[in-house]
């Protein structure tokens, strides 16, 4: 009975002790607390701080980290500020989207007020159709409105600029005349009828071009096809800017 006793009381024992070592995970190593994750990239676990890595050795659990937040919606309540300030802002591609947007703007500041329009283009290419949309509604407008051109516009973009009242550029302004790139699929019924409307809108472009600048259509659709560059000073001469832009006057 006793050594029966005995092997009971050390089986529960050992019965025990792989109770506590299935509870209680296996070290991985120095400073490696329990659930460390092997694959980078996955989070770390709550209060786990990892050891550096030694000199010349990256450590894949530091990831970088950004210090500086966009606040939340910084970028509607700027814009809204300056449509209060009757300014409108365009940068990036002017596709049909952004056009429609931006003629609403224009709509809307014009509808609402006498005072002109502040229009700043910036870094400017637009699609053909998405440019004499909203060359269309410039024409249209009871307000003046002044572009002011920063970085590089180019194409189509162009008419856009070549619409506004009066036209001023920055320091760094660049203007590209060229024709825009655009590809077609379809039937060839389809695409005939594409490229028919492709050269009547750039006729168009150019016309609005040679008009702003007082130069002949022939010459500006040269320029066009061989992408000519245009500094501040030579879009001056060009006839396509009227002056370099000029801080504005304290109110």
């Amino acid at each position: 009975m006793t050594p029966k006793r005995t092997d009971t009381v050390r089986a529960g024992a050992q019965g025990a002790q792989q109770a506590v070592s299935a509870a209680t995970p296996p070290r991985r190593g120095p400073l490696q607390p329990p659930g460390r994750p092997e694959t980078p990239g996955r989070p770390l676990p709550p209060g786990y701080t990892p050891m550096p890595p030694a000199p010349g050795r990256r450590n894949p659990a530091f990831q970088p980290t950004r210090v500086w937040l966009d606040p939340v919606g910084w970028p509607d309540k700027v814009y809204n500020r300056l449509l209060e300030h009757r300014i409108v802002m365009v940068a990036g591609n002017l596709d049909n989207e952004a056009a429609t947007s931006l003629c609403a703007q224009l709509l809307t500041l014009d509808a609402e007020g006498t005072d002109p329009i502040r229009l700043e283009l910036h870094n400017l290419e637009a699609d053909l159709g998405a440019a004499a949309t909203v060359m269309g509604v410039l024409d249209i407008l009871r307000v003046p409105v002044s572009a002011y051109v920063g970085g590089r516009i180019r194409g189509p973009a162009l008419g856009v600029l070549a619409a506004a009242t009066h036209r001023y550029a920055y320091p760094n302004a660049v203007l590209v005349l060229s024709e825009p790139r655009m590809s077609f699929e379809g039937t060839t019924t389809a695409v005939a009828s594409e490229e028919e409307q492709v050269r009547t809108m750039l006729a168009a472009l150019f016309a609005r071009l040679a008009e702003t600048a007082g130069r002949e259509i022939e010459e500006v659709r040269a320029d066009a096809e061989r992408e000519r560059f245009l500094t501040v000073e030579q879009a001056i001469d060009y006839g396509l800017i009227e002056r370099p832009a000029e801080p504005r006057k304290a109110s």
